[in-house]
């Protein structure tokens, strides 16, 4: 049987990056390992498919068959790990697992010799089964993909739970998601294995057969993308934004890659595992994210993204006069969530749309209903500070407040109350201040002045008993 005659595994340059002073490569393995994790329970006896043969007889055949097709692989090697075959049911044994063939290049006919002799008794311990299958991989994770290929007829019965211990395994970068064929299993069966990795369900022989071969091919073919940024209209004109792919399944990042345009305006193509389904983040500000984007496996795949981006400035030619970089607040219009923070006088990059925003002034500037628009820098002036100098005749307790058209007060600033002098910059604006000397006998003694702040103005006020 001509089996899998155009697999191959790939050694590409994703992205090339500089790590202190040295060149730093995201690139995929150069080699993969697959653990094969078969189900040795008693219930793989059942006649399956026509033609009398049990379940396993058809596993064990095809699985050899598909073994056999990769021996030639150099850059594949093959190990075997068998459940629930060494005791028979009625003990319950329910840490029935053993790695029956480790990985090794060249151990094909091993393989398939064991797979002749694997006799179905037990338990289904598929849980306990992926705890140890994390030992039967090496440390060495740079220079192999990880994946298994589960193959079952039936749910856990050993109150054990697969989807947490495959989840954690893959968060522990032990292996990439599983893949878990089914032999004649009930809707109801298949659903405790969505969160664990991706199902295929095999009601026969022939779809047994194209079931292992779909999970060879998409381990091992090359697959490929391209991160088309597109503008608020459409138009493939977006660059130089930093893009993440993320593992759907664990939510950790896979690759990350500053976006590119040749000169010609086409963005590069970069290689990918096709085995995981991603979130892809275009790091905007804020973030443009696309949930669980399925990755066709073995062919290059478009994934398309609207991140429009305008500039925003806020502009005061005087802002040293506060003697420290003040710097500006950039919230979500909805929510009030704090988006970005950046310093005055300078721009930056924001989606399109609308955004609050406050600059950390004296008293703080708040700008509400900005508009972010595409490609057009959004520059905003604000007036610049005046002074006002304290003289206080003796240290003490005191506040200072803006007051508004309407006549409210908010407050502003706090008084020390060891300094007998103070220098306070100021937006422009009418103000009051209280003040009480610390040795004065009351509360009748407190000082109030009303005053009003121009722009590059400086007052004296003095404070009294």
């Amino acid at each position: 049987m001509k089996l899998l005659n155009s697999l191959y595994i790939i050694f590409f340059t994703l992205i090339a990056l500089q790590v202190n002073g040295q060149k730093y490569e995201q690139k995929l393995p150069e080699k993969t390992r697959i653990l094969f994790l078969l189900d040795g329970s008693g219930s793989m006896l059942a006649k399956w498919g026509g033609g009398g043969q049990t379940r396993m007889d058809a596993a064990k055949r095809i699985l050899g068959d598909i073994v056999d097709s990769l021996a030639s692989n150099t850059n594949v090697e093959l190990a075997l790990r068998v459940y629930g075959h060494q005791y028979p049911k009625q003990q319950n044994i329910c840490n029935d697992t053993k790695l029956e063939v480790p990985f090794a290049s060249k151990n094909h006919a091993q393989i398939i010799s064991k797979l002749n002799a694997i006799a179905p008794k037990g338990n289904t311990p598929i849980t306990f089964a992926l705890e140890k299958a994390a030992n039967d991989f090496s440390e060495s994770k740079s220079t192999y993909r990880n994946i298994i290929i589960l193959i079952t007829d039936g749910i856990e019965s050993c109150d054990g739970d697969p989807c947490s211990t495959s989840l954690a395994l893959q968060k522990k970068d032990i292996f990439l998601k599983p893949f878990i064929i089914g032999l004649g299993m009930t809707i109801a069966d298949t659903k405790q294995f969505d969160c664990v990795g991706k199902f295929i369900d095999a009601k026969n022989r022939k779809e047994l057969y194209k079931a292992l071969n779909e999970s060879i091919h998409q381990s091992l073919d090359r697959t490929t993308a391209t991160v088309e940024l597109l503008s608020e209209k459409g138009n493939k004109t977006v660059s130089n934004i930093n893009v993440t792919f993320i593992n759907h399944f664990t939510k950790l990042p896979m690759y990350e890659f500053i976006h590119y345009r040749n000169k010609n305006g086409l963005p590069d193509t970069v290689d990918i595992d096709g085995i995981l389904n991603y979130d892809v983040v275009v790091n905007t500000v804020p973030p443009v994210v696309v949930n669980n984007i399925v990755i066709k496996p073995g062919q290059h795949n478009t994934i398309r993204i609207k991140s429009p981006q305008g500039g925003l400035m806020i502009k005061q030619s005087e802002s040293k006069a506060y003697g420290k970089e003040v710097q500006v607040i950039v919230k979500n219009r909805k929510t009030g969530s704090v988006i970005n923070a950046q310093p005055i006088n300078t721009s930056h990059n924001y989606l399109i749309g609308n955004y609050d925003v406050d600059v950390l002034t004296l008293p703080r500037v708040q700008l509400r209903n900005i508009k972010i628009e595409e490609n057009k820098p959004t520059q905003l002036l604000i007036d610049n500070p005046g002074i006002v100098n304290l003289k206080m005749t003796a240290p003490g307790y005191g506040s200072l407040y803006a007051i508004n058209s309407s006549g409210k007060q908010e407050w502003v600033y706090t008084i020390s109350e060891n300094k007998s002098t103070e220098r306070i910059v100021l937006q422009p604006g009418k103000y009051k201040v209280a003040f009480r000397a610390k040795n004065a006998p009351g509360s009748k003694f407190t000082s109030i002045k009303i005053f009003e702040i121009k722009s590059g103005s400086s007052i004296n006020l003095t404070l009294f008993n």
